[in-house]
């Protein structure tokens, strides 16, 4: 159930600055938010369903860009509840089987953050779009008012530029066809500086989820205003 994402911290990791991180992502944990009482009363939900960069890989919970999003929404005193579903190594593959579960409570806006493990690990392009689809597709089978919000991923040009090419492709052409809001890019002023990255030059510092928060609440804003 969507509460045991909401109401726990860091399942089986006491803390998260001592993960270990590593290119792939691939550290099977789950983030789990801190929900205040202000928080669990909101009538509305946001569920941010990803992998690391969800998740805030080596860093404390609530440095992760979805704490950092329910902040600005508590400031505003906006009536939504944000639910961290990010889970460390997720492949769009994984995400199509958990999806069903993380389903199982009313969401009104659904952020879809998957990709960025398949593109590092080459898996075929037709498979990564074929399973963000079907997710998209299972969101609205199980609650067709929700809004659903799509994060554009890249990653570095390691497989060669056509498929660097086609990859960073899939989202904005998802997006048009199935009709949900796009994040051009989430790791956009982010990706390539180390500056704001860990040091596997992947997962954003605090500084760096600052930055991601930034690019998705331009979208975000205007979906839940």
């Amino acid at each position: 159930m969507l509460t045991a994402f909401s109401v726990t911290i860091s399942c089986g990791q006491a803390d998260k600055k001592t993960q270990s991180n590593t290119n792939s992502g691939v550290a099977d944990t789950p983030s789990d938010s801190i929900t205040t009482e202000a928080q669990a009363s909101a009538t509305k939900t946001i569920l941010f369903f990803g992998n690391s960069l969800t998740a805030g890989m080596g860093l404390d919970t609530q440095e992760a860009f979805p704490a950092v999003i329910q902040r600005r929404i508590d400031s505003l005193g906006w009536d939504y509840k944000v639910i961290n579903a990010g889970l460390s190594g997720e492949t769009t593959a994984a995400g199509r089987n958990r999806v069903d579960w993380v389903m199982d409570e009313d969401v009104d806006v659904f952020v879809l953050e998957l990709g960025a493990n398949d593109g590092l690990r080459g898996v075929p392009l037709s498979e990564t779009r074929e399973n963000l689809e079907a997710i998209i597709e299972k969101v609205r089978e199980k609650n067709p008012d929700v809004e659903i919000i799509l994060a554009g991923m890249q990653i570095p040009p390691n497989l060669g530029e056509a498929y660097t090419k086609e990859f960073r492709a899939i989202f904005p052409e998802l997006a048009e066809k199935k009709n949900v809001e796009l994040i051009p890019f989430l790791l956009d002023g982010v990706a390539g500086n180390p500056d704001l990255n860990q040091d596997d030059g992947i997962h954003p510092t605090a500084e760096g989820q600052e930055i991601v928060a930034e690019n998705v609440w331009d979208v975000l804003k205007e979906v839940i205003r």
